[in-house]
């Protein structure tokens, strides 16, 4: 599986059975989430044998099962913490659908477990994302029309609808989708509306666009 087919086979997954993941795929992800730290300068953290996070009521309201394995997303506090968490944390996401894991971003229904993971002084924790072998493989999401995602004043060239076909892959907060992106010239800006956790599926679409559109194709306004 390459990372396009991940993109399209990788859906969110809130069941997950026993069995533990391999150490090798452990190792895989903590070495790219070490690339992401010092790329980012985030502080994300594998945490593993840890099934305490969604055993209480808001994982059971969030119908959670058997997550025992997660990325806690931490970073120092900033105007766009939000927007590289969901940026960075997806590529961990892409690669363990490569590995043949099956992953859930989790926003509020879970708790902070002390001394799970450390969130240091001047540091915020975002989110988390469960990740393990799940008892299915999730579902689609469906997705808005592209013209409701992305204006371009001209026809939209083949690399602006392949990095739009990518983002409208990216997962979002109840598959809200919101976020817009605008050609002008060979510069793409990228905004999120308002709401919880917008910005962080702002990053997840940027990150998916960029897969899709190539990088060497436009520059981010």
């Amino acid at each position: 599986m390459d990372i396009f087919e991940a993109m399209q086979n990788r859906h969110s997954v809130r069941q997950y059975t026993n069995k533990a993941i391999e150490t090798e795929k452990i190792d895989a992800l903590t070495k790219l989430i070490g690339e992401c730290n010092r790329d980012s300068g985030l502080h994300l953290q594998l945490v593993t044998n840890e099934p305490k996070a969604f055993d209480g009521t808001m994982a059971h309201y969030g119908k959670f099962s058997g997550v025992t394995s997660y990325i806690a997303l931490v970073g120092s506090k900033s105007v766009d913490l939000e927007e590289k968490c969901g940026y960075y944390g997806e590529k961990v996401v892409l690669e363990a659908q490569m590995l043949g894991l099956n992953t859930c971003w989790v926003g509020l229904t879970f708790s902070k477990i002390p001394d799970a993971f450390t969130v240091n002084k001047g540091e915020k924790l975002v989110g988390v994302i469960s990740v393990g072998y799940g008892t299915n493989a999730g579902v689609p999401h469906n997705s808005k029309p592209v013209e409701k995602l992305c204006s371009v004043q001209s026809e939209m060239p083949d690399w602006l609808r392949r990095g739009m076909d990518a983002a409208m892959l990216a997962p979002t907060a109840m598959n809200q989708q919101k976020f817009r992106f605008a050609l002008n010239g060979n510069k793409v800006a990228a905004k999120a509306g308002g709401g919880f956790f917008t910005k962080v599926d702002l990053g997840i679409a940027k990150y998916h666009f960029e897969l899709g559109a190539g990088k060497e194709n436009f520059e981010w306004e």
